[in-house]
């Protein structure tokens, strides 16, 4: 039963990531790449054919290697990624969220951003 309950999880998991990817390849603001790998990661622990078939894609599945093999993350990747937490820092600071809130959520971005500037490009 708890097994049941386990592979259950991971596949479930797996496909609402993978919905959320798929959604994010023609919504812009949504990224597809995380939930793919959120995706292939889950299947991999409860779905092994879904897992082959996300690194057998032509399309998806070359970025979820690279990330595998060797972390990396395009550097196009890496400039829109910059853009979009910039332009989310601006349209908080220009909002009435909370004070703190208008701290925290900027510097954890640059963290952030200094992390997936240290990922290579492969």
């Amino acid at each position: 039963m708890l097994k049941l309950l386990t592979v259950s999880f991971w596949r479930l998991l797996a496909c609402i990531s993978l919905l959320l990817g798929l959604i994010g390849v023609v919504l812009p603001g949504l990224p597809t790449v995380p939930f793919l790998l959120v995706s292939v990661w889950s299947a991999g622990k409860g779905w092994p054919r879904l897992e082959l078939w996300l690194l057998a894609h032509p399309s998806f599945g070359p970025p979820i290697k690279r990330w595998r093999e060797y972390g990396a993350v395009p550097r196009k990747a890496k400039y829109l990624a910059t853009v979009m937490m910039s332009l989310s820092v601006l349209m908080l600071l220009f909002s009435t969220a909370p004070f703190w809130l208008k701290l925290v959520l900027p510097a954890f971005l640059c963290c952030v951003a200094i992390w997936l500037w240290r990922r290579p490009e492969i």
